[in-house]
């Protein structure tokens, strides 16, 4: 079974589980606790279904490449309701009807069928962006055959990749303002430690000059003058 590094699934954004085995089309430890989570990989883990996903509502980007997945793709729209991206490279889908219940998915931008028998099919291009109306890329590509940019491609990872730096950002900041805090009340206490010693000092010049001169009033009246 796959370890997680983070300490709970709530902080977890992005899962990689290629390459994992799923046992009856469900890959252990992959639960609806991921509730956070928003990019989910699951190439080459044997699927042959995905009626055993976990509800996903926050996923976005669903890799699903290289597996054995044939139908049965309506749960998708319940069990990940706002997915933008969707690889099914690889898979064997064979017909458009495969593909069809993904209509309910209104947010699907991108959708990659490489490597899939549906590609053979005559009109494929054409059909598939009849049938599923909301896309904007099929297998890298728009309507008009222009290659979908990379940042249309990698914008979610990158996005991530933001949130963590602002993080770091905001952690760092917090560091350095308890850095500041700690330096300020080293000066203070040294500050109080100076006035300690030097009034210290002149009460002791002041006692020696007492005992010289033997006389009391006037060098005390001169302490607490210099000491104002």
């Amino acid at each position: 079974m796959w370890k997680m590094k983070e300490s709970h699934p709530l902080k977890v954004k992005e899962l990689v589980l290629d390459n994992c085995r799923s046992i009856e089309g469900k890959i252990e430890g992959l639960t609806d606790e991921f509730e956070e989570l928003e990019f989910l990989s699951t190439i080459n883990v044997g699927l042959t279904s995905v009626a055993n996903l976990p509800k996903l509502n926050k996923l976005k980007k669903l890799e699903l490449s290289d597996n054995r997945i044939s139908g049965g793709l309506e749960v998708l729209a319940e069990k990940c309701p706002n997915l933008t991206h969707l690889n099914l490279s690889g898979n064997k889908i064979k017909d458009l009807s495969t593909i069809e219940p993904l209509k309910k998915l209104e947010n699907l931008k991108s959708l990659d069928l490489f490597n899939c028998e549906v590609t053979n099919l005559n009109d494929y291009r054409e059909n598939v962006f009849k049938l599923l109306p909301q896309l904007t890329y099929l297998d890298g590509y728009d309507r008009d055959d222009k290659e979908a940019p990379d940042s249309d491609a990698e914008g979610y990872v990158e996005g991530l990749d933001d949130d963590e730096e602002d993080e770091d950002e905001e952690e760092y900041d917090e560091d350095a303002q308890v850095v500041e805090d700690e330096e300020d009340e080293e000066e203070e206490e040294e500050g109080e430690e100076e006035d300690v010693s030097g009034e210290e000092e002149v009460r002791g010049r002041a006692a020696q000059g007492h005992s010289l001169r033997g006389g009391g009033v006037p060098l005390t009246c001169c302490l607490f003058a210099f000491v104002c």
